[in-house]
């Protein structure tokens, strides 16, 4: 294991220096850490100071620099100095939309390499969706099975989504007593048989069952639609399936405008917290904030009025017109949309009109890729690169790193109800923490990939931002592209479920 320290220690001294070098060698934190930087950055502001961690990897202050120096003339031997110097000082990124797709489909993805991947990319805990696995997170049983898998070797903290599909509304309190962080359902063909859309009168149902119970459901909403383009069409009348276009006309704005339509008209039935997943139709946010202000007007209290929104960063950084034929790298679903589209979501982002930014890391393997957009799976795996493909966007749009905060961080804990313990740099919260070159660049590679299929939309593409460490309760777990020590993430399971 020696040689394992001796690769950090070399790395650790091209960006971050530590002035008692021997902790480093401890797998369990003992002491008090104070990390220093010229840049710590807050979901509101910026300014040099540092982040003072207790002995039990929880922050314990926020400090300005005039208390760091205070701190460091004192020369107090049981505090640990972690110094950043230039390097931007954050909270760790929360994926809160993320496949995992383990057991069942472990040749997709899986805990260990989706956790090293979000590790490597700043992503300090992640959410798993509950489908694309075998069994999927439906009942308090196969949230155990799932569960036990997870446990086993995970490198940032791994919580989960239940989902809601017909008749299983009986085993939801049971899954949100074990500790899920609400659910999701689909309003059209999820593409998995094991995980069936829900009906009108089945989300009623499901909604009867979860009033009063402070959760969320998550939708991806698109209703089906008829349309003459499909899997089956042969001939040379019908549309090439290389194209892009072709898959793009399938799934048309009108199915996200529907299906939103479709959730905002049961809101007056429901005090459950409802969130639309994966925006990619401009057109669903004036929607929301009309359902939203209506909700707010009848007496409801919660967080946006409990009606709440997410994007995601191949909705933000990539455009319908640059797509290459036959490469299905890129299909999603919802699918991407045009330039137009795009530059109306940076709008909402500036605006505040989104409430978080997300990867829908949705893996799968190359089998199920190939050059028809209309027979491949539709996923775009990206969580390593959370980080910089958002800071490159948001960059060039003129935004901080506040806002990064803001839009990776804060949004995704809140949603998921860990604002209390994830997502920022606050007193009380856990130390997970990162030191960021947002000035750096690195070019996406198979070489650089830490999830399971290097398969990428990005590919060959320069980013901007790196991720140089990454720290879990206080504990280095990634330090300049090297995995440090075992891994350290847990399982965030209400008490009693978490050894399942």
């Amino acid at each position: 294991m020696l040689w394992k320290y001796f690769i950090f220690l070399t790395t650790l001294s091209c960006s971050v220096s530590s002035r008692r070098i021997t902790t480093l060698f401890q797998e369990k934190q003992n002491q008090r850490q104070l990390f220093i930087s010229q840049r710590v950055v807050t979901e509101s502001s910026e300014f040099e100071g540092g982040v003072l961690v207790d002995e039990n990897g929880i922050i314990e202050g926020i400090l300005t620099k005039e208390s760091v120096d205070r701190i460091l003339s004192d020369n107090n031997k049981d505090i640990e100095i972690i110094d950043g110097g230039g390097l931007a000082l954050m909270a760790g990124v929360v994926d809160s939309h993320v496949h995992v797709n383990e057991p069942g489909r472990t040749s997709w993805e899986g805990y260990v390499t989706a956790t090293r991947a979000a590790a490597a990319g700043g992503v300090t805990t992640i959410i798993d969706m509950p489908l694309n696995s075998i069994p999927p997170t439906t009942t308090l049983n196969n949230l155990k099975t799932k569960a036990a898998i997870a446990s086993e070797e995970i490198y940032v903290d791994v919580g989960f989504w239940g989902g809601v599909v017909p008749g299983n509304q009986i085993e939801l309190k049971d899954m949100i007593r074990a500790g899920v962080v609400g659910f999701k359902c689909f309003l059209s063909d999820s593409g998995v048989s094991e995980f069936p859309y829900v009906t009108l009168d089945e989300l009623e149902n499901a909604f009867s069952h979860l009033n009063g119970t402070g959760t969320v459901l998550a939708f991806h909403a698109e209703v089906q639609i008829d349309n003459s383009t499909s899997t089956e069409c042969e001939g040379h009348s019908c549309p090439d399936p290389e194209l892009y276009t072709t898959y793009l006309a399938t799934h048309p704005p009108e199915m996200e405008l529907e299906a939103v339509s479709l959730v905002a008209s049961q809101l007056k039935n429901t005090d459950v917290h409802v969130h639309i997943v994966h925006v990619s139709a401009a057109g669903v946010v004036p929607i929301l904030e009309k359902a939203r202000e209506e909700r707010i007007k009848n007496g409801y209290k919660g967080w946006r009025g409990g009606v709440t929104a997410e994007t995601c960063n191949h909705y933000l950084t990539l455009s319908s017109e640059q797509i290459p034929p036959g490469h299905s790298e890129y299909k999603c679903s919802p699918p991407i949309r045009n330039n137009e589209n795009k530059l109306k979501l940076w709008d909402y982002i500036r605006d505040k009109r989104l409430d978080l930014v997300t990867s829908d890391h949705s893996p799968s393997v190359a089998l199920l890729k190939g050059t028809n957009f209309l027979k491949a799976w539709g996923g775009i795996s990206s969580m390593q690169f959370d980080l910089p493909l958002f800071w490159t966007e948001a960059k060039a749009h003129g935004f901080d790193l506040s806002t990064v905060s803001h839009y990776l961080s804060a949004g995704p804990a809140r949603l998921v109800g860990l604002e209390d313990r994830k997502g920022a740099l606050r007193p009380g919260l856990d130390a997970d923490l990162i030191f960021f070159d947002p000035d750096a660049s690195f070019v996406v590679t198979p070489q650089v990939i830490r999830y399971k299929n290097k398969i990428s939309p990005y590919m060959n593409r320069v980013l901007t931002g790196k991720v140089m460490q990454t720290y879990i309760r206080g504990e280095l777990v990634y330090a300049n592209e090297v995995l440090v020590g075992e891994p350290k993430g847990k399982l965030l399971l209400k008490d009693g479920y978490n050894k399942m």
